[in-house]
């Protein structure tokens, strides 16, 4: 039997402008973001969950979460809603269940809830943002020292260097000296690591370092390095489209596809010393 779904519009990429550096030389140019929005997930008009998630497929999204969780089972899902807030800045997904079906017990959890579908983005996106104020001015770092960092980074990864399979987290002085390194299977989990060392040395906020992580950069990376102060987050990577808008809320400069002769500036490119605009 055919699921009944009501499926807004969802757009999965955002257009945006970037200062796009090559060779020193520096032009801004347009360029596509990979979109990431917060998402509510819902059980009969009850919230279960908010995630992160690109826009697109959410009713699959939402099915298969509630699944793998344990929480319904196929068979018992009748209809699945989607709704969009006005703004775009967010969703909810919400699964009703066929007459007579019910959730396991027990999953319900201390998951922020909204009422409204009309209010969804913007309570959905409160609902997994910090409160935090904007980071320092922090220093500024020349061209030629950004570019250095992913060779510095990835020499120090000695277990990636035994396993192939870890992500790193950098902390770095603007000079370009790293002075913290952790690896885990998530990036999030290595960020959190250097974050939470720098907290048990009583050394937070870090508003004179910079953080360089591996693979992309999504709004948690960029909220945590708000939460700790740092001014200046550069990946190997892509950033998510809300990345790039917390980035400039919050006064931090964000780098992405960063390698020897070039990177993309999506935020903060005042503290880049050494730009020549073509």
């Amino acid at each position: 039997m055919a699921i009944d779904v009501e499926r807004p519009e969802g757009r999965p990429t955002e257009r945006s402008r970037v200062i796009r550096v090559r060779d020193g030389r520096a032009r801004e140019l347009p360029d596509d973001l990979a979109a990431e929005e917060p998402l509510e997930i819902r059980l009969r008009g009850e919230s279960v969950a908010v995630t992160m998630r690109t826009p697109g497929h959410d009713a699959e999204l939402g099915v298969g979460f509630l699944v793998t969780e344990g929480i319904v089972r196929p068979a018992d899902v009748a209809a699945v809603r989607e709704c969009r807030s006005e703004e775009g800045d967010g969703g909810v997904v919400d699964v009703a269940l066929r007459p007579g079906a019910v959730a396991t017990g027990g999953w319900q959890r201390n998951f922020y809830a909204t009422s409204s579908c009309g209010v969804c983005g913007k309570a959905s996106i409160e609902a997994v943002r910090v409160a935090t104020a904007p980071v320092a001015d922090g220093p500024r770092v020349e061209l030629s020292t950004l570019e250095a960092l992913p060779d510095r980074l990835r020499k120090a990864q000695r277990v990636f260097d035994r396993t192939g399979g870890l992500h790193g987290a950098g902390l770095f002085t603007p000079d370009g000296r790293l002075e913290l390194l952790r690896e885990d299977v998530g990036r999030h989990n290595a960020v959190d690591k250097v974050v939470g060392r720098s907290a048990l040395g009583g050394r937070l906020p870090l508003a004179e370092r910079l953080l360089l992580v591996s693979g992309r950069t999504s709004f948690e990376i960029v909220q945590k390095a708000v939460v700790a102060g740092i001014p200046i987050v550069a990946a190997v990577s892509a950033p998510s489209s809300l990345a790039v808008r917390l980035a400039r809320e919050a006064n931090m400069t964000l780098v992405g596809f960063l390698r020897p002769g070039g990177f993309n500036v999506y935020a903060g490119a005042e503290r880049v010393e050494g730009l020549a605009r073509a």
